[in-house]
């Protein structure tokens, strides 16, 4: 089955990188000229899902208001004959079909999943985690993981290996290695506390495509760690039970949730920008001389 919608669960507080995220969610930090959700989109839209969710809480209607038509910017930039400028604010207005709904209780991750399972149906669907920016000029990285949705099981995982003295933060992957980048997963553990519960130094990283039954397990998940719904829990069972795929991405991630992450994209994709890669190269090489 064609996979052809995107969850994308952006309704966190951003406590990592308060006091910034006080009254701008994290979601719309800017790198360089276009706010981190943008990114996002934009790879759903490249790796061909033209229907998408977002999923946000209280306080960040700015998210909508970026993706919807602005008449008064429009109008100005016309009369002004800012046509490069206005064709970039009407091609946001026009990347997908995008719909919004609001996670009224922090549950969780798994909690704001299920708010998605009106949206999704009975089709399976990617998800797309708001704070991670994944830079990849191959292959969108969410591509990459429909590319090779049902497999070898019932869902495929974005991973990436982290460093072992970090691995408590992040959930910890059981894989075999089936062919180049691509591992079976057959268990997982959130976030785990010690050595013995570590099951490999793969984690999920901001991506999966997952079938529709997971809202069903969702349903009768309990609070885990944290005393949150945690999706990782849920996928346990599938993994457990039916296996899953598991794709080490190709392209370099950014932690929009993390103030180093922030300033590394800043600084790569600065670097890469038609405007400032120049300009920006300079810079650094004069402040390298004073470090």
């Amino acid at each position: 089955m064609k996979i052809r919608k995107a969850v994308i669960p952006a309704a966190g507080f951003g406590t990592r990188v308060l006091p910034a995220t006080k009254a701008m969610p994290k979601e719309m930090f800017p790198i360089v000229d276009k706010p981190t959700i943008q990114y996002i989109v934009e790879e759903a839209v490249a790796a061909g899902l033209d229907q998408i969710l977002i999923i946000t809480n209280r306080g960040k209607g700015i998210m909508e208001d970026h993706f919807d038509f602005s008449p008064e910017l429009e109008s100005s930039l016309e009369k002004s004959g800012k046509n490069d400028f206005l064709k970039q604010v009407r091609d946001i207005a026009n990347l997908a079909d995008i719909t919004f709904i609001r996670q009224k209780e922090m549950k969780g991750l798994g909690h704001a999943i299920l708010r998605a399972r009106a949206f999704v149906g009975d089709e399976p669907f990617a998800i797309l985690f708001g704070d991670g920016v994944i830079d990849s000029e191959e292959k969108p990285a969410i591509k990459q993981l429909i590319d090779a949705y049902g497999e070898y099981g019932e869902g495929v995982l974005g991973v990436k290996k982290v460093p072992e003295s970090e691995i408590h933060k992040y959930g910890s992957l059981k894989v075999e290695a089936l062919h180049d980048n691509v591992f079976k997963c057959t268990d997982m553990v959130e976030k785990p506390q010690t050595p013995e519960e570590v099951l490999s130094l793969y984690s999920i990283t901001d991506r999966v495509v997952l079938p529709a039954s997971i809202f069903d397990i969702l349903e009768r998940t309990k609070p885990g760690a944290g005393g949150e719904i945690q999706l990782t829990d849920a996928m346990r069972e599938i993994a457990v039970t039916k296996g899953m795929t598991a794709v080490e991405m190709t392209g370099k991630r950014f932690d929009m949730g993390n103030k180093f992450g922030v300033l590394q994209a800043n600084i790569e994709m600065g670097l890469k920008h038609p405007e400032t890669k120049a300009q920006l190269k300079e810079y650094i090489k004069n402040l390298a001389e004073t470090l």
